[in-house]
């Protein structure tokens, strides 16, 4: 059997893949070195990622020969081989292989094809690839300097034009009642407590359920627009080659995504919520 994650920062997606090519899934937290300690990863896999896959059998850890482990914050390659140690404890007779969510993202989109792969969920990324790997990945400035068209940037943008009186006030009035924010309060999540994108993000689906309201679109078409111009156009022949999308935010905006892309000459193929299905089908088909 193989077993397939997409880590983001917030959850994890898994598939175990059996022989005749049909999955189990299951969900965790994120495993994220940056923002877990080893103690916590390790209990999140025992606690709640085992007993899904007990469902399948209750010799699992030892019926598992491949682990294929995509995520946020394993571009390094200290954060790679520890999430493989702990892997590997678990799955003691499996080959482990950890690599980044980017790359996870891109053979999730794209196959074996070239194409442009880009993330658009709590934060943002983009990569070239030429159809076995990336070959060039976007400027990552991340939450603070970056991460455009991100539901933390929207969140950001949103919670920022409140905080100054700039909302329309039929939209003001709205998000006062939903949320009741104080000053203090979003400074202490931005500055004090960690995972402040995580926090910005939570609010990115005020602008969702506005979206017929001109500043609301015209947010998240702003965003959409700057990701395209900053990380997306500066790939050489980004209007040639197929652009994908997956995350929450590429999703459940698509047509604000769609309308950005074509406005700016770029051909958008596939949007997916998530990429563990298509590395699911990706991995099955080696």
């Amino acid at each position: 059997m193989i077993l397939v994650a997409d880590s983001g920062a917030t959850k994890a997606a898994w598939r175990l893949i059996r022989p005749d090519g049909s999955t189990l899934q299951a969900r965790t937290q994120g495993i994220n070195p940056y923002f877990a300690t080893a103690t916590q990863m390790t209990t999140e896999l025992k606690e709640v990622l085992l007993p899904q896959l007990a469902q399948e059998s209750a010799d699992i850890t030892a019926l598992v020969q491949q682990v294929f482990f995509y995520g946020t914050g394993c571009g390094t390659a200290q954060n790679q081989e520890l999430i493989k140690n702990m892997l590997q404890t678990f799955f003691p007779m499996a080959v482990v292989s950890v690599d980044t969510d980017m790359l996870g993202a891109a053979r999730a989109l794209c196959g074996r094809q070239p194409g442009i792969a880009c993330i658009l969920g709590t934060g943002s990324h983009a990569a070239l690839f030429d159809g076995d790997n990336i070959t060039q990945y976007a400027v990552n400035l991340g939450f603070w300097l970056g991460d455009e068209g991100s539901g933390g940037h929207l969140g950001k943008q949103l919670v920022t034009d409140y905080l100054n009186g700039d909302l329309p006030q039929d939209l003001h009035t709205l998000f006062a009642k939903r949320y009741s924010l104080t000053r203090d309060e979003v400074l202490e999540n931005a500055y004090q407590k960690p995972m402040p994108s995580r926090y910005m993000a939570s609010f990115s689906k005020f602008l969702f359920d506005n979206l017929s309201h001109p500043y609301a679109y015209r947010t998240v078409y702003q965003s959409f627009s700057n990701f395209l111009d900053k990380r997306v156009l500066k790939f050489p022949d980004a209007q040639r080659l197929p652009v994908h999308f997956t995350g929450s935010v590429a999703f459940y905006y698509a047509n604000v995504l769609r309308k950005a892309a074509a406005d700016k000459g770029l051909h958008v193929q596939h949007i997916l919520e998530e990429p563990a299905a298509g590395l699911a089908l990706y991995h099955s088909q080696q």
